[in-house]
């Protein structure tokens, strides 16, 4: 976390211009499709509720990966442009169905298929979390997409017992952060694999037992185990890493694919998975939103206790202002981002 972060505001209600209204808002556009550096700060409509949803103005928006393939159109869920980028947001519920269990002037935050980068946001009810007065918009914006990937990856996917050791490739990013705290909350020993020693400062800072570097990891990972080789690895990485990931693995041991951000998609020599009776799974969380096969409220409460005892707590490294998250997203792009980088609406 920094050292001091920016006061909240102070109010609890919607901010003027009240929603309907036909004054315009500002959000961070994506017009081009040609990535984090062609985005623009633009005045822009403000986006209409639609029954079943919720309209949020936000206080402060995560920055995540999917940000990245959504400002080239990458992205699983194709939009077409020009759109608002950003999916996590945190804020003040400006509008509310009367079913929705929400009211205006309630906090929350939760998971928009985009458009978070704007001072108001659209999401369906079901995608909007309570969020108690304890934890800042700030804290509460750098939570949903890495906070609840990791639970569906480590419980649901991955099966990680206690006693079993974890790998965790990428581990001084958002979701890496987030996997390294809920693999220590079920007893697992960590092992993380980081790319400089200041990313394994801060992964150790938040847990991890040991910490190797990306470049020979396979070897580290062998001397730690005696050779034997760890339970679960967790990829978000993929591309050139993803063989001796399961090189890794012990017998019966379980590889969880959660992404690519190293550029690459890797293929598998299924000879590996026969002969050491390995199992590669894939943990698309938010892929399973749409069909409603995952409940974002009932994961909450499971983990809200730990995030309120402080447990759980997203590595915020960087607040930025509405007008820099070009250069935000750009920094995950470039792998520059370390933990969590955060857009505060209340900055200019």
């Amino acid at each position: 976390m920094p050292d001091a972060l920016p006061d909240q505001p102070t109010h609890d209600g919607p901010r003027d211009p009240a929603p309907g209204r036909a004054t315009p808002m500002r959000a961070v556009v994506n017009s081009t499709d040609g990535g984090p550096h062609s985005l623009q700060l633009r005045e822009v409509p403000l986006p209409h509720r639609a029954p079943g949803h919720v309209l949020v103005e936000v206080r402060a928006a995560g920055v995540a990966f999917p940000d990245v393939l959504q400002s080239r159109s990458e992205y699983q869920h194709r939009i077409p442009t020009p759109f608002a980028l950003g999916c996590e947001f945190a804020g003040i519920v400006a509008e509310a169905g009367e079913d929705s269990g929400f009211a205006e002037g309630d906090r929350v935050f939760g998971v928009a298929s985009h458009g978070a980068f704007a001072e108001y946001v659209v999401a369906p009810a079901d995608r909007v979390l309570p969020l108690p007065d304890s934890i800042s918009f700030l804290d509460a914006a750098a939570l949903p997409i890495n906070l609840l990937s990791a639970d569906f990856a480590l419980r649901d996917r991955g099966q990680v017992r206690p006693s079993e050791t974890v790998l965790i490739q990428g581990a001084a990013g958002g979701l890496g952060v987030a996997l390294i705290q809920q693999a220590k909350l079920i007893g697992a020993t960590v092992i993380a694999v980081v790319s400089t020693e200041e990313k394994a400062a801060l992964a150790r800072s938040v847990g991890a037992d040991h910490t190797v570097f990306a470049g020979d990891f396979l070897a580290e990972v062998r001397q730690l185990t005696d050779h034997r080789g760890v339970d679960v690895v967790l990829d978000p990485v993929g591309g050139d890493r993803f063989t001796d990931s399961l090189r890794c693995l012990a017998k019966r041991g379980r590889l969880v694919v959660l992404g690519f951000t190293g550029g690459s998609i890797p293929t598998v020599k299924t000879n590996r998975l026969l002969l050491g009776n390995i199992s590669v799974v894939g943990a698309a969380w938010e892929g399973l939103m749409p069909e409603c096969l995952v409940s974002l409220p009932e994961q909450w409460a499971r983990l809200s206790p730990a995030v309120e005892r402080g447990e759980l707590r997203a590595s915020i490294t960087a607040v930025v202002p509405l007008r820099e998250a070009s250069e935000a997203v750009a920094s995950l792009e470039e792998c520059r981002a370390r933990g969590k980088v955060v857009i505060d609406l209340g900055l200019e």
